[in-house]
């Protein structure tokens, strides 16, 4: 499977299965789009024939006569020297396995349910309160459909025994804060840190802690434990004053923006090349999200994240589905921006633009994402255990606590089983081996079932992964020249 598309100038092959990319002339991106043409029909007309598998088109060649075929068709637009170029360019790549390459994953994908796996990460609900009211918020002002409620010590002390008990061999393990708000709780952040520390060398572990704030008590004392402690800090704010202030008000309905602005400024600094990334989230209300993006970016933040709502249609701001044109102009626009400031030293990191086209996760991790359920869990504050944060208060998805263990391993069962093979939209998608089939929290808010998609965010994954290879085409360039 191959996927063709252009994108800032640029001629962009993707050949699925072999993870390769190519940047090519016009001639050979319009023969190769009739190639493709060919080779599928004759896929489908052998189909339901006998075949031995054996013939040049089933090994990827066209007939010399499809060959004509294509000839004649552009031989008004280009020469017929270089469309034959184009063809002996095209086999060549065929054979080196660049182009139409077989998908060597389906059979792997048959073992998934009887991989071992071990327990990698946790995500520490540390407070189910919020001091912001944030409109579009998941967790409801963080109370996840329940009480309020703090994290005690002594819960995140067992959660801790519990990730090392059942991470095997694992030696680096990840341990985020997250909420609600995180600093409501900041004595019991801090006590979970020095007993995660005393665990490291009795057990040949390496925690990696990462925080995720909305600023509002952020203090000096906060910042400079946050700085030797976390290994990444997640700073959340939604862009321009007049648009972070409409969707994350204080509980007394101020905004917030002007109380925290400062504050991850002066983290930013202090972070001198560790890991943070500023985070927020755009909505129906600012389609014009790249003006978010930039207005971080120029206020002097140089890793960010902006990302879209998901939310269903009954909430005024949910994106719709006629918003995604806009949406798909926007991130064109900022990839755009993007490649401007790289080449004018004043480059920034869009978190979703960041794409490995190395192929650099394992194969089990491309082909079913973050690991939620099985290798990632959430921990609530009287310390029961979910798949994630997104699925904690959903009854059905209860897996355990942190005493008794996983006391419901059919549900990891489950989630081993949800994959991009297991999905049928994602099947004859491009980008399935880079998004991993998505997001299972969001499938299941959507349709009740954690093996299907949320379509709006497979089409913007989708365009996101398309600027995301221009900008890495363009950077090459860039190299080379």
């Amino acid at each position: 499977m191959i996927h063709q598309y252009k994108n800032n100038g640029y001629n962009i092959v993707m050949d699925v299965c072999s993870g390769s990319v190519h940047v090519v002339e016009d001639v050979v991106y319009d023969v190769l789009l009739e190639y493709s043409k060919e080779y599928d029909k004759h896929i489908s007309d052998t189909a339901e024939m006998k075949c031995d598998n054996e013939c040049s088109s089933c090994k990827g060649f066209i007939t010399n006569e499809a060959k004509q075929r294509i000839t004649d068709k552009l031989s008004e637009k280009y020469k017929a020297a270089h469309i034959e170029e184009a063809f002996e360019d095209i086999e060549e790549l065929i054979e080196e396995g660049m182009l139409f390459a077989e998908d060597e994953y389906q059979e792997y994908i048959r073992d998934f349910k009887n991989r071992k796996t071990v327990v990698k990460a946790l995500c520490l609900h540390i407070a189910h309160d919020c001091n912001l009211s944030c409109r579009y918020c998941f967790a409801g002002e963080g109370e996840y459909k329940g009480d309020r409620a703090l994290m005690s010590l002594d819960v995140g002390k067992k959660a801790l025994d519990f990730l090392v008990k059942n991470s095997g061999n694992r030696r680096n393990l990840e341990v985020d804060f997250f909420g609600g708000e995180p600093t409501m709780n900041w004595e019991v952040v801090k006590g979970i840190v020095e007993y995660g520390r005393s665990l490291e060398k009795t057990h040949n572990k390496r925690f990696r802690f990462t925080l995720t704030t909305n600023g509002i008590l952020f203090n000096e004392d906060m910042m400079e434990f946050a700085n030797r402690e976390m290994a990444n800090v997640v700073l959340s704010i939604d862009g321009r004053k007049e648009v972070n202030d409409s969707m994350r008000p204080t509980r007394n309905g101020k905004g917030s923006y002007d109380l925290i602005l400062p504050k991850f400024k002066r983290f930013a600094e202090l972070r001198q090349g560790k890991d943070y990334y500023v985070r927020g989230t755009f909505t129906h209300h600012n389609l014009d999200f790249s003006k978010d993006v930039l207005h971080l970016a120029d206020s002097g933040f140089d890793k960010i994240s902006v990302e879209p709502v998901v939310a269903g249609a009954e909430e005024e701001y949910a994106i719709r589905r006629e918003d995604i044109p806009k949406l798909k102009q926007e991130y064109d626009i900022l990839a755009k921006e993007i490649v401007k400031r790289n080449r004018e030293g004043k480059g920034f990191t869009f978190f979703h633009f960041m794409i490995d086209l190395e192929q650099g996760p394992c194969v089990a991790k491309r082909l079913s994402g973050c690991g939620s359920g099985t290798e990632y869990l959430a921990v609530t504050p009287w310390g029961d255990l979910y798949p994630c944060h997104q699925f904690v208060g959903e009854d059905k998805f209860l897996m355990g606590n942190v005493e008794e263990g996983i006391t419901h391993s059919d549900i990891c069962d489950e989630f081993k089983l949800c994959n991009v093979y297991a999905k049928d939209k994602c099947r004859d998608c491009f980008a399935r081996f880079y998004c991993s089939g998505g997001c299972a929290a969001n499938s299941y808010k959507f349709h009740s079932r954690i093996n299907d998609v949320y379509d709006i965010g497979c089409e913007l994954e989708q365009k996101r992964i398309e600027c995301a290879i221009m900008i890495k085409a363009a950077m090459a360039e860039e190299k080379e020249s």
